[in-house]
């Protein structure tokens, strides 16, 4: 892959520009870069995946991508748009590409063998994301994965991707689970807990309804309760959740509290 090499804070980023973008808006209604979103490439390597994401039949692209051995690329200058959320939400926001940066994670997926990610790339992911919270006001309940903002499509990073080491970098949230939790796992709750919990999803930021409730919960579950992902409202997943909101909620307020002291 012909690359040229720039640099990012002191790790080395090399630039294969992709044609797949465009502009964020024009002035004055420019919507703030908000948004960080973590994906895994799903194919089956590296060359394939920057490949299809410089493709221009195929209007796919990402700001970045990620190797397994930590070579970072930039596809897309962060002041533009670019092609990686598709259709998705979060926190009743629609449109998720223009408020957006996108990284591209190489991993071949659910359908080609996924497997952990190596602590080298994890590494390399952990810079990146600390770089770009650097330069854009991204607040930490806006640090999410694609299934979170498209879970009736999408399953990335998925169950294996390392969000508490993320978290302990200032990078997203993802607060330890309570000791006991487990022991809730499979235990049946009432029709007001279940109710309680899908309230807590929305309030967490989830675009969710009571007849896609079971795939949002599941999305949930890949990122906060990784061991088992079945879309089930057991006693284990509602308490997690309202952990979960608790920590949002939080996060949340002290986000507005520091835009206002600026």
């Amino acid at each position: 892959m012909a690359a040229s090499r720039g640099a990012v804070r002191g790790f080395s980023v090399r630039e294969r520009p992709s044609p797949n973008h465009d502009s964020r808006g024009e002035a004055p209604n420019i919507p703030r870069t908000d948004m960080l979103v973590l994906h895994y490439t799903g194919m089956q390597s590296a060359e394939t995946a920057i490949a299809r994401l410089c493709d221009p039949e195929a209007r796919v692209s990402s700001h970045y991508v990620v190797e397994e051995d930590g070579t970072v690329w930039r596809l897309v200058d962060e002041n533009r748009r670019a092609f990686h959320a598709g259709v998705s939400c979060w926190e009743a926001q629609p449109n998720l590409n223009l408020a957006s940066i996108g990284v591209e994670i190489v991993n071949p997926g659910h359908e080609w063998g996924y497997r952990p990610f190596p602590e080298t790339q994890m590494t390399a992911v952990e810079n990146l994301c600390r770089d770009i919270l650097g330069r854009h006001p991204i607040p930490p309940h806006r640090v999410v994965g694609h299934s979170d903002i498209a879970p009736d499509r999408k399953s990335d990073p998925g169950e294996l991707f390392d969000w508490l080491r993320l978290a302990r970098a200032g990078i997203g949230l993802w607060p330890q689970p309570a000791a006991g939790l487990a022991a809730l796992r499979g235990r049946g709750v009432g029709v007001l807990e279940r109710t309680r919990a899908l309230a807590d999803l929305g309030r967490i930021g989830y675009c969710v309804s009571e007849a896609d409730a079971a795939i949002v919960l599941a999305a949930f579950q890949r990122r906060f309760r990784p061991e088992r992902w079945d879309g089930i409202f057991d006693a284990e997943s509602c308490a997690r959740l309202a952990e979960i909101r608790t920590a949002y909620d939080a996060a949340r307020a002290a986000w507005q509290a520091r835009r206002r002291m600026h």
